[in-house]
């Protein structure tokens, strides 16, 4: 969620004072000092390091450079691993969070209207508006989150292949790209229980809907809670030619009534998201992995099943074991019809520098077919 605080800096003897824009909720810095392309790289990393924010009055381009050598600085100090996979994960996290702030220090001034006050800046305006919505008083803003932001606006302007659906999905900034396309694979090879409707819990882009209406299921309804994700399913399935069969509610996890078929990908890592793309990944408690084994009975048709899309990268860290999550299933009055594996093929299951190689590399991602247990008539 955006955190809308005031910025202040005394620049040229006099006090400024401009909204400051953090969709991830970062406070604003207390200490400000004005940067421009004289300054090196070891002083504002060093500046950086101490909490103190860079207000950049350079050339754009030289910003981006900047940030690239204080990076660069930053990962010169890798966290050490953990004595177990969990402790690793925690110290990478912590890791994370710390270059962040480092990084989120460089920021820059935009006008109204979403126009960044730099030389040779670019247009960003449609990016910003795709993001944020309209602007209508300057605001400052770390680079680091306004390439984010230009980076998803160009995800959502090529979009991205999906073989399994033979298209393309377009995102939007903050809402998690199917470029993992594993899962997808799985949602599309597992027998339909039935073709008459289907629910898509958590549906994000709408990739998922979209799947099963192109296997011909002929009514599906996909529900999120997400207004950025909701505008991106419509808009997705729109393009595809699926709106009238699709239709896309805006739900803490069920939509009213009964399907053949319910189909949930929830964030597969037990964990507190820092950002709004991390909602994707992050299921703190396992809230939604644990909302929607409790709710499935009573949204499924009598022989239908429930499909949980979900990897086991949260056992192979510690973070949730197998018998856990069993007996989640269990205690939900579920039984596992069938379970469909894959390995994923992300580059990052390759990249031996990555901290959290070990799990990644050993990873698989699982479609679990669970019906209502029988109810016991004994006794």
């Amino acid at each position: 969620m955006s955190i809308w605080e005031t910025l202040s800096w005394t620049e040229d003897g006099q006090e400024h004072r401009v909204r400051w824009r953090s969709e991830n909720g970062t406070p604003a810095p207390k200490r400000v000092v004005v940067a421009d392309d004289q300054m090196k790289a070891d002083t504002a990393f060093r500046l950086a390091c101490e909490g103190t924010a860079l207000l950049w009055r350079g050339d754009y381009h030289n910003a981006r450079q900047l940030l690239s050598a204080m990076k660069r600085r930053a990962a010169r100090k890798p966290p050490r691993p953990g004595s177990t996979p969990t402790e690793t994960f925690h110290l990478h996290r912590q890791a994370q969070s710390r270059h962040a702030r480092v990084l989120g220090m460089l920021v820059v001034p935009v006008d109204d209207g979403h126009a960044v006050a730099l030389r040779r800046s670019p247009d960003v305006r449609s990016a910003c508006i795709e993001a944020y919505g309209p602007a209508e008083e300057p605001y400052v803003v770390a680079l680091r989150e306004l390439l984010g932001v230009i980076g998803a606006h160009e995800w959502s302007r090529r979009g991205v292949p999906v073989p399994a659906l033979g298209d393309r999905i377009y995102p939007r900034y903050g809402v998690f790209s199917p470029v993992r396309g594993e899962y997808v694979d799985l949602v599309a090879r597992a027998p339909l229980p039935s073709a008459a409707s289907a629910f898509d819990i958590g549906t994000g882009t709408g990739v998922l809907a979209a799947l099963l209406a192109r296997r011909g299921v002929r009514r599906v309804v996909a529900t999120d809670q997400s207004t950025s994700a909701l505008a991106c399913a419509r808009e997705n399935l729109a393009r595809l030619g699926l709106a009238d069969r699709v239709e896309v509610l805006e739900a803490d996890l069920f939509p009213p009534g009964r399907a053949p078929l319910t189909v949930c990908n929830p964030p597969w890592v037990p964990g507190r998201p820092t950002s709004p793309i991390e909602y994707a990944v992050y299921d703190q408690g396992s809230r939604m992995l644990r909302g929607f084994l409790a709710g499935l009975s009573g949204h499924l048709l009598p022989g239908g099943e429930g499909w949980l899309i979900l990897s086991d990268i949260a056992e192979r860290l510690g973070l949730r074991s197998r018998a856990e999550l069993l007996e989640l299933i269990k205690g939900a009055g579920l039984r596992v019809v069938a379970r469909l594996d894959t390995q994923p093929a992300h580059p990052r299951s390759r990249d031996t520098d990555d901290p959290l190689h070990a799990a990644r590399a050993s990873e698989v991602t699982s479609l679990w077919r669970l019906a209502p247990a029988p109810v016991s008539t004994a006794g």
